[in-house]
């Protein structure tokens, strides 16, 4: 298959195409007990550095190779809780564009994550109910497990969504 000139796309068709990985349910499209769990990732040292440094956080257990392996309890440097739950949540973000985060509540870290362990993520719907005359107010549960399997951080995310017909309308 041979082509003489590329692809192009008019510029006034830009705003019909689809944005890739961008969602547009709405609150009556959450079903409480939906699950779903996302690909794996694994946490190199480079990106563990990379947080560290970006959020100034050089605690001797997640900075410190020679503290960590000699002194520390876990004899292996950990990566940064906050890094462990930014990207926990970064595996199920939907990118919604009728839902704003909320909150966040009963975040724990359950156990420890090392450089070089692979994350993934399931997400709970666990109930929704009104918040406002425009939007609805739900809450979800985020596990974080490590590897096969070992619960490292548990957390709740609460989002209001916009109604897709308000309830007063």
């Amino acid at each position: 298959m041979q082509r003489e000139k590329p692809h192009h796309t008019p510029r006034e068709r830009h705003a019909e195409i689809r944005v890739w990985n961008a969602e547009d349910w709405y609150w009556e499209d959450i079903v409480v007990g939906t699950q779903i769990r996302s690909i794996r990732r694994t946490l190199s040292e480079g990106e563990s550095m990379q947080f560290n440094a970006l959020v100034l956080d050089m605690h001797p257990y997640v900075a410190d190779d020679i503290f960590a392996t000699q002194e520390g309890v876990f004899g292996k440097r950990l990566v940064a809780g906050a890094m462990v739950f930014s990207v926990g949540l970064g595996l199920v973000a939907t990118n919604c564009v009728n839902a704003f985060s909320y909150g966040y509540d009963r975040l724990r870290f359950i156990g420890p994550v090392f450089i070089g362990d692979t994350l993934y993520t399931i997400k709970t719907d666990l109930e929704k109910g009104p918040k406002n005359a425009e939007m609805g107010l739900y809450r979800s549960s985020y596990e974080v497990f490590k590897n096969q399997g070992e619960l490292v951080l548990y957390c709740e995310h609460l989002q209001i969504v916009k109604y897709r017909i308000p309830p007063n309308a």
